[in-house]
């Protein structure tokens, strides 16, 4: 039998990148202090996390200018929605099979 925590992406571990991702499905370009009132979270911290789910290019970057001020935005990628997706898949099948054997 496949072991039911495989197809949980570690990239989504962290409730901070979650609560990102999940901000991310429903909006289509999430500012930085959005992200910040929404979560939460320090400047630092909140970009760290933005940084990883960067990298691993589940999130694309805006960066701008409103008037005089910066503006950064940030927006799932195709690939992101799809790991997403495939994330809460299997947080279904977990709770799924573990309901059914108790």
């Amino acid at each position: 039998m496949k072991n039911l925590i495989d197809n949980i992406n570690k990239a989504f571990e962290n409730r901070v990148r979650l609560g990102i991702m999940s901000v991310l499905m429903v909006q289509d370009w999430v500012e930085f202090n959005t992200f910040k009132d929404t979560l939460q979270q320090t400047d630092g911290n909140l970009a760290s996390h933005l940084m990883a789910l960067e990298k691993s290019g589940y999130v694309a970057v805006r960066k701008g200018f409103i008037g005089r001020k910066p503006n950064t935005s940030y927006q799932a990628t195709d690939a992101g929605r799809q790991a997403f997706h495939d994330h809460i898949n299997a947080l279904e099948t977990l709770l799924k099979n573990v309901s059914v054997k108790s």
